[in-house]
């Protein structure tokens, strides 16, 4: 098959074209590499990369099979940062990415996220919960973006039939995440490792499901392979605390660094977990990789950075 990734240089979306580079498939990469970067691609005869904002009119040559829709700044350190470009990806450019699947009678897959369910009051969090969201606060930009996205590509399927899927993205980890993401795997590894202290935001009860990268890219080829067109849960239903995570990182990096408390960032959920009965059910999928397992290949990436050294 060939198709194009927007979004495709990074963190999630070069493991996906990776993949499918490896499948046989050929893809085209379409980032203007705001967050991500051109080192994430492996040079290779079926890969095409067009560096563009896809807030602008979207034109690719020749057929296209698929249109998977991953561009979208996603770290917490991106809120408060680039709130337009943020917001901009969502909307403009879901519409912009769906107008080419239209255009070229290709499947589309959105990468929705977890963040559409906000600071839930429900948990776990099943794809029919509406959510608890603020539009008004610091981490609107993305949760708004993201829910709008999901309203525009179901308009698109029941207005123009365009075959779609969307993915709704939980806490995922792994080699290639910045290591100024912000996100709490990214800042406690980097911080262990640099023996700098592993800054918890609240108290550290605060809950998350760590998905490990691979388990996720499995799961959007799950879904890619279904005939599903409703939002589906792709995560780890494994909950750990945030001060459990701080503990096991310290562990595993054999790192000097204390553990310290900051205030809680506004609006930062304080649970998150998904309850992926419909992956297990309809897609056949689960996560496999345990949480330890994970880290260890994450802070060896990181190690290989030099983050730390003088």
């Amino acid at each position: 098959m060939r198709l194009v990734v927007t979004g495709g240089a990074g963190f999630v979306g070069s493991h996906l074209v990776d993949k499918l580079i490896f499948s046989g498939h050929e893809v085209v990469v379409i980032d203007n590499l705001i967050t991500g970067s051109d080192r994430n691609l492996t040079l290779n005869k079926n890969l095409t990369f067009i560096e563009q904002n896809v807030a602008e009119y979207i034109d690719v040559e020749g057929k296209v099979d698929w249109v998977l829709h991953l561009a979208s700044p996603a770290s917490p350190a991106d809120f408060k940062r680039i709130p337009i470009p943020i917001l901009k990806a969502g909307s403009m450019g879901t519409i912009n990415a769906l107008g080419l699947a239209k255009a070229k009678k290709a499947k589309f897959l959105l990468a929705s996220t977890s963040e559409v369910y906000g600071d839930p009051q429900e948990h776990p969090q099943k794809e029919s919960y509406v959510g608890h969201v603020d539009c008004t606060s610091p981490r609107a930009a993305y949760d708004e973006a993201k829910r709008f996205a999901e309203a525009v590509t179901m308009a698109y399927y029941r207005f123009h039939n365009i075959d779609v899927r969307i993915v709704r993205i939980f806490n995922t980890y792994g080699p290639r995440m910045r290591t100024d993401d912000g996100r709490v795997v990214s800042n406690f590894v980097t911080q262990a490792i640099a023996n700098k202290p592993i800054t918890v935001y609240g108290d550290g009860t605060q809950t998350r499901s760590f998905q490990y990268i691979s388990d996720l890219v499995e799961g959007i080829l799950k879904l890619m392979e279904s005939s599903y067109h409703l939002p589906v849960n792709i995560g780890n239903p494994h909950e750990f605390t945030v001060m459990e995570l701080a503990k096991i990182v310290k562990r595993l990096t054999n790192s000097e660094s204390e553990i310290i408390f900051k205030p809680l960032p506004e609006a930062d959920p304080k649970c998150r977990r998904p309850d992926i009965s419909v992956a297990k059910n309809i897609l056949k999928w689960e996560p496999k990789v345990e949480l330890q397992e994970g880290l260890k290949k994450t802070v060896e990436y990181y190690k290989s950075l030099k983050v730390g050294s003088a």
